[in-house]
């Protein structure tokens, strides 16, 4: 069986169609069909089913595809050991992470990783939960860190999960904000003022409208961010508050944070593909992961 068609085809079950299997692999839908067709003549088995004017796997090509990332890594796993035989973890390594985890937790490690292992490279992916668990069946990560706490994505036993860390949901206003310096706070008392929020359906804006409901209002969103420290500039000005992750408040902006009066966090989690024991490379990267020296959690003003 040839690994480039075990990969289109462990595509399509993370994917659900041809067209997308193809823009992933930058491929003509067609070649997409092809190489599949071949695949099919080499196991003897038929892996595909037309249902109208799309196909889908037969149980067979379940099972080849649920299969094949795990041949895929430990193919991977083989010839990273054959090119370091006795020597030190390298490589490429996609580690995905969500944006307030890049610049606290990945870029950290990666950092230390450039000193230790000169020959390992780690492509930093910047993907949110929604993305990175399918980024990671699919092949297109090797390591990410993401949450499952609240956005609930599917988990099965496919994946191993690493907990790296705690992280608060904190209220983030301007200073000199009434809010500022109150200890724990009731959302309630802030349904009139305006929001910044993240962009639609994401993690966060999915969370701060949860937790806005919860409190019996309904958000009156004055701007939209998909970066947190846009978000922070916006809040730093006066014009607005917010829910953001305890990660995501960088220091240097001028803001002052206040505790949930009923305090909502979420489980940092690392996530690799379970199967054949993971290469080096991505141990170590797990390691370094899981051993940051000074996570920078910020205080409560």
């Amino acid at each position: 069986m040839n690994p480039w068609r075990l990969r289109l085809l462990s595509l399509l079950d993370t994917l659900g169609t041809v067209r997308a299997v193809a823009q992933a692999a930058n491929l003509s839908p067609s070649s997409v069909s092809q190489q599949l067709a071949v695949l099919e003549t080499e196991t003897r088995t038929q892996l595909l089913e037309r249902t109208g004017r799309r196909v889908r796997l037969t149980p067979a090509g379940l099972i080849l595809a649920r299969r094949a990332r795990a041949i895929l890594d430990h193919m991977d796993s083989v010839e990273a050991e054959l090119r370091g035989f006795g020597e030190e973890p390298s490589g490429l390594v996609r580690l995905g992470a969500f944006q307030s985890a890049i610049h606290t937790m990945a870029v950290p490690a990666v950092t230390r990783l450039a000193r230790e292992y000169p020959h390992l490279d780690v492509e930093l992916l910047e993907l949110e939960p929604h993305d990175s668990m399918p980024a990671l069946r699919g092949g297109d990560a090797d390591v990410i860190i993401t949450t499952t706490d609240f956005d609930e994505p599917p988990l099965g036993p496919d994946l191993d999960l690493v907990p790296l860390a705690t992280d608060e949901i904190l209220l983030v206003v301007p200073p000199g904000h009434p809010a500022a310096g109150r200890g724990a706070v009731d959302l309630a008392a802030y349904a009139d003022e305006p929001w910044a929020f993240d962009t639609p359906q994401s993690y966060m804006a999915s969370l701060a409208l949860r937790l806005c409901r919860q409190s019996r209002f309904e958000p009156r969103v004055v701007c939209r961010f998909s970066n947190y420290m846009m978000t922070l500039q916006h809040v730093e000005a006066g014009l607005s508050i917010a829910l953001l992750p305890g990660l995501a408040v960088d220091r240097r902006y001028r803001v002052a944070t206040g505790q949930l009066a009923t305090p909502v966090t979420r489980t940092i989690t690392a996530a690799i593909r379970r199967g054949s024991p993971p290469r080096a490379a991505v141990s170590v990267v797990l390691d370094a992961l899981r051993h940051q020296p000074d996570l920078p959690l910020p205080g409560r003003e």
